[in-house]
């Protein structure tokens, strides 16, 4: 039988070509990256090869055959980990992987529970260039290379990589114009210059973020204060002060989203307590509501909260910006002569809280350590909210007033576990586990909930306190959107995808009797304008992006993190505007000019964190008990 005689470079070529395919076929099976045409489908094909062809080609600089080989298959196990990890992220988060989240190192642990539940056994499939590869270098004879230096195959070779490159770029820069100022959108990127050469430029917008706060001298704070001036709402006399000198109650809503309020599950009410306050005299409730957060999820929340600014892109702020000064709502009100704390039952460093909330004018951390966690009183993520919220009312009794304290509830969160004795009702029985087990988790914190207020009524504290409550961010992600399809009867669009953004916002004033549902658009950004004109504190001179939903002068704008917006008239997502009365795709023009105010707020957001700019004012910070 006659030997076969392999080409002399055959193992880079097949290394090359399987990581090449694998990355492909992930793109396509793994991630839900609207094709809008032909030349689109081109672009992410050929997207990963220029990156390839430069990253496997450095072994042609390798003489010898086992250092090569060493290397080929060593790229072709980091690309397969990365596209993995993308996978898996992808699959809760709805986004791809950035820099500082790989240094979130403090989070993993917890985190592990939730990233267990999205992996797939078919992710195996991502080690198939791994498996090819050990194969190709197995089996196909190789000899040793002699390197000239000289050699005109390997320069042409570069030159073709270049070439590749260079048709991505000015293929997707026609489709997509100034692809590379908007790193805010990473689907945006991956899907045009791919997942390597996206995790390169995170690289390298992370290393300009930096730069940004040592070059950075003040002088931009004049040009972000005269925007924010222009926009600045004036308070509703009639509700300026109503809540003034009363505590301050803040709850976190882990997961919640607003769909499942007055609604049923196969006939059973989802949110029972929260359903009787939207019809409460002494509660707004706002159904037209929006979570704004990124990356940071929850902590993102709190940061928009606290400073009324957008999470960072493509991180958390809360790792990324905890050195920086801010002008927090929690400092604003210690100044004011409030006590101020964050009560959360979960370890104190999770999110860098322990040293985050020293810069938010936090001046006590109630975390796990101040609850005693009984028998079965323990999900994966810290204490089951009831066990908490009935504690948290406890300790509320000892603290001076007024106070101001947040409370983060857990049990919501994915997976969405709950022990049997917790579930209130049956589970949902869609193709989704998690949307299975989300009706069951939420009807679990609505009746924590109504145990919570039992116990302000019975502390004495209610009368004297305002509660807001809000939806931190989404709990089902639009990787769900088969089995939420099956749920709502419809089939689940872009357009339905950006309003299921939507989070319950609850204000309730005990004793105020002119409460009503607010079908005023907003969003997070909005709640501490709002909170601190409630309680009589005026807002005029702070650098924030929201504005007090109450005033007759708030703008019915609400913008995401990612560029995506909504307005009262449309919806912009996926580079496409939607007409919000009807769902339908209309002209792009009703849409560019708050297209082009979004990213001139976000780019000023990020400036104001990124340069640290409020470090230029003047101000001091009080620092968390230990």
């Amino acid at each position: 039988m006659k030997k076969v005689s392999w080409p002399k470079h055959s193992v880079l070529g097949i290394a090359i070509v399987a990581t090449w395919l694998t990355t492909y076929i992930g793109y396509i099976t793994s991630f839900n990256m609207k094709i809008d045409n032909m030349v689109q489908e081109f672009i992410l094909f050929i997207n990963p090869l220029s990156f390839l062809l430069f990253l496997y080609g450095l072994a042609l600089f390798i003489k010898s055959t086992k250092r090569k080989n060493i290397y080929i298959f060593s790229i072709s196990l980091i690309t397969s980990i990365i596209m993995f990890s993308n996978a898996v992220f992808y699959r809760f988060f709805s986004d791809f992987i950035t820099l500082p989240l790989l240094f979130q190192t403090n989070n993993f642990g917890d985190l592990s529970s939730s990233a267990t539940a999205n992996m797939n056994f078919t992710d195996i499939f991502f080690f198939t260039d791994v498996i090819i590869v050990a194969l190709a270098i197995k089996f196909i004879p190789q000899r040793e290379s002699s390197l000239n230096r000289r050699n005109i195959g390997r320069k042409l070779y570069f030159v073709v990589a270049a070439t590749i490159l260079m048709v991505n770029l000015a293929l997707s820069e026609a489709q997509r114009p100034q692809l590379l100022t908007r790193s805010f959108d990473r689907e945006l990127l991956v899907k045009n210059i791919g997942t390597y050469n996206y995790h390169i430029y995170d690289l390298f917008i992370q290393s300009k973020t930096h730069a940004q706060r040592a070059l950075a001298d003040g002088s931009e704070l004049s040009e972000v204060a005269n925007y924010i001036n222009a926009n600045y709402a004036e308070p509703n006399p009639k509700m300026f002060g109503v809540a003034k000198d009363r505590n301050l109650i803040i709850v976190s809503l882990e997961s919640l989203q607003n769909f499942v309020i007055n609604n049923n599950m196969n006939g059973y009410e989802i949110t029972p307590f929260l359903n009787s306050l939207t019809n409460d005299k002494d509660t707004f409730y706002f159904n037209n509501f929006y979570h704004q957060t990124g990356l940071g999820k929850t902590s993102d929340s709190e940061f928009i909260l606290e400073n009324s600014l957008y999470g960072r892109n493509g991180g958390a702020v809360f790792f990324t910006n905890s050195g920086n000064t801010f002008n927090a709502l929690s400092e604003k009100l210690g100044d004011n002569g409030y006590f101020t704390s964050v009560m959360h039952a979960n370890n104190r460093s999770f999110w860098n809280r322990d040293i985050m909330y020293q810069a938010l004018g936090i001046q006590k951390f109630y975390d796990v350590e101040s609850y005693e966690i009984g028998e079965g009183e323990a999900v994966n993520w810290g204490m089951k909210d009831i066990p908490f919220l009935e504690q948290s009312v406890e300790l509320m009794k000892e603290m001076p007033q007024p106070f101001s304290t947040r409370l983060i509830t857990l049990t919501n969160h994915h997976p969405f576990d709950l022990d049997e004795e917790d579930m209130y009702i049956p589970q949902y029985d869609s193709n989704s586990k998690t949307l299975n087990k989300y009706f069951q988790s939420v009807r679990y914190m609505d009746e924590a909930l109504k145990v919570f207020f039992d116990d302000l009524k019975k502390s004495g504290l209610y009368d004297n306190s305002i509660i807001v409550m809000y939806g931190d961010h989404y709990g089902i992600s639009e990787n769900h959107n088969k089995a939420m399809g099956m749920y709502m009867e419809k089939e689940i669009t872009p357009f339905d995808t950006v309003e299921l953004q939507k989070v319950p916002m609850f204000i309730h004033i005990p004793g105020y009797g002119k409460g009503k549902t607010m079908d005023e658009l907003s969003g997070q950004m909005d709640l501490r304008p709002t909170i601190l004109h409630l309680l009589g504190i005026d807002t005029k001179e702070d650098m924030q992006m929201g504005a007090d939903v109450f005033s007759p002068d708030h703008e019915p704008f609400v913008i995401f993190r990612d560029g995506r917006l909504v307005t009262e008239n449309n919806i912009f997502t996926n580079e496409v505007c939607y007409d919000i009365h009807t769902g339908e795709e209309t002209d792009n023009a009703a849409c560019e000019p708050y297209v082009e105010r979004a990213t001139t707020e976000l780019d000023y957001s990020d400036l104001i964190i990124n340069g640290d700019l409020l470090r230029f004012t003047d101000g001091d910070q009080e620092k968390v008990e230990e």
